[in-house]
């Protein structure tokens, strides 16, 4: 399998500034950024530089931004592991897949984003159908993290935390919960995504008790339908 169907290519750029994070996190984010952008001068001092990053929590609540966010803030390329195409390899090849994938990340010197890792990172010996496969691929992915270098970052995110073998685990040096939005953080939010339309457009209701992303969904939805219907009226918004 070629290299280009191990990555997942994706040239949004977000701004760290744009994603609605707790206090906590966006706090660690700006301090994981300046240790980066700083990196030679901590280096020179024998400090360690936070590199390795795992995000966890609920779906929807900023994890894949926040990885293309700390990309566009550290001006580095960002490689997405391409899951589907690495665990739907012939049995034997994850690991090494794996590898090139990670060789590819060091070489541009890139922020390496590996989504759903705990498809990869599974603890050793909780399939029984495959414990010999999953105790390589967790041993590989173990080395891998070990002697990734500083001048790239990776970033591995997580619905399910919980099955992740805490070897991998403890790699990360910098750990961060995504907990579902409180009502105060999805006001903020709605306010934000339809300060650009105009208020006849706006829903007439907002839901709550959601992530992000699906209230971004519900959001737009109702503006599309409302600014539609105006265009169908033969009048303008």
């Amino acid at each position: 399998m070629h290299i280009q169907d191990l990555i997942i290519k994706d040239k949004e750029q977000v701004k760290l500034a744009d994603i609605f994070l707790s206090e906590s996190n966006r706090s660690q984010i700006n301090q994981l950024i300046k240790e980066n952008l700083y990196a030679e001068d901590l280096d020179r001092y024998g400090l360690p530089v936070t590199n390795k990053v795992l995000l966890y929590g609920s779906s929807g609540c900023g994890k894949t931004t926040s990885a293309k966010g700390i990309a566009q803030a550290l001006g580095k390329p960002l490689v997405i592991l391409n899951l589907s195409n690495v665990i739907n390899a012939r049995i034997g090849e994850t690991s090494q897949h794996l590898k090139q994938v990670f060789d590819r990340a060091i070489r541009d010197k890139a922020v390496l984003f590996l989504d759903e890792f705990d498809q990869i990172g599974k603890a050793r010996g909780e399939d029984e159908n495959d414990v010999g496969e999953m105790r390589r691929l967790v041993n590989t992915l173990i080395q891998l993290i070990d002697y990734f270098p500083i001048d790239c970052v990776l970033i591995a995110a997580s619905n399910h935390v919980d099955i992740i073998d805490s070897a991998l685990i403890r790699r990360f040096q910098l750990r961060l919960s995504y907990e579902m939005p409180s009502t105060e953080a999805l006001d903020d939010y709605y306010d934000a995504l339809l300060a650009r339309f105009p208020a006849e457009l706006h829903p007439s209701n907002r839901r709550y008790g959601i992530s992000y992303a699906e209230a971004k969904d519900e959001a737009l939805k109702e503006v599309k339908y409302k600014l539609i219907q105006q265009l169908e009226q033969g009048s303008k918004p």
